[in-house]
């Protein structure tokens, strides 16, 4: 085994940290945008007959920052791809704590203060036929909102600990320029040295 067999196993190791860490965001995400949009409560109108809903709302309807939260979460997963550093550090606590935000207003989205005020804002929300009231819920949305908020703010503070490990963007081109660069000075170095070194010697370069 050759000295750099060690550091290429570490690197796929890595590797494949950031790759599972990229999905479980997209997961996180995905869930949360899925959910936000969703009919999480049904509403009927005291006094008509059963079926006769006044409406209905979806979770963004009821916390109008749940899918901004996730989409400046997801934003904040690329930025931690383009980042290094400190700077890589505080951008995974950032989704960290926008995933927490998602998960708080998934809870919220569920509270009667919060339907009330929604509801409040319904054209017809009040009719002849008497006040609005709470006719069904769907409790799996708000649920999958949370768990995608909180798998977020896992990966936030994964990423917190593990990110340093991890290849950013431009790190492989960056080498790879810094390889082709030094290479290209060292022979121009050399050839500068050998035609000085003949010179001393005697030896007229331009004759050859």
């Amino acid at each position: 085994m050759t000295a750099a067999a060690p550091a290429r196993d570490r690197a796929r190791t890595a590797r494949r940290s950031l790759l599972a860490w990229l999905a479980a965001c997209a997961v996180g995400g995905g869930l949360a945008l899925l959910a936000a949009g969703r009919v999480w409560v049904t509403l009927g109108t005291a006094g008509s007959p059963a079926g006769a809903g006044a409406g209905s709302l979806t979770g963004n309807d009821l916390v109008a920052w749940l899918t901004p939260a996730a989409l400046a979460a997801l934003a904040a997963v690329l930025a931690v791809l383009a980042a290094r550093g400190v700077a890589r550090r505080v951008t995974s606590v950032v989704v960290a704590l926008l995933g927490l935000a998602v998960a708080a207003g998934a809870w919220d989205g569920t509270r009667g203060g919060a339907i009330a005020a929604a509801a409040g804002h319904m054209t017809g929300a009040v009719t002849a036929a008497g006040h609005i009231s709470v006719e069904s819920r769907a409790w799996a949305w708000p649920v999958l909102a949370a768990a995608g908020g909180l798998v977020l703010a896992g990966a936030g503070a994964a990423a917190a600990v593990l990110s340093p490990r991890w290849p950013g963007m431009s790190s492989r081109y960056e080498r790879g320029t810094g390889r082709a660069e030094t290479g290209g000075a060292g022979r121009v170095k050399d050839a500068d040295r050998a035609m000085w070194d003949a010179i001393d010697e005697g030896d007229d370069p331009t004759v050859r």
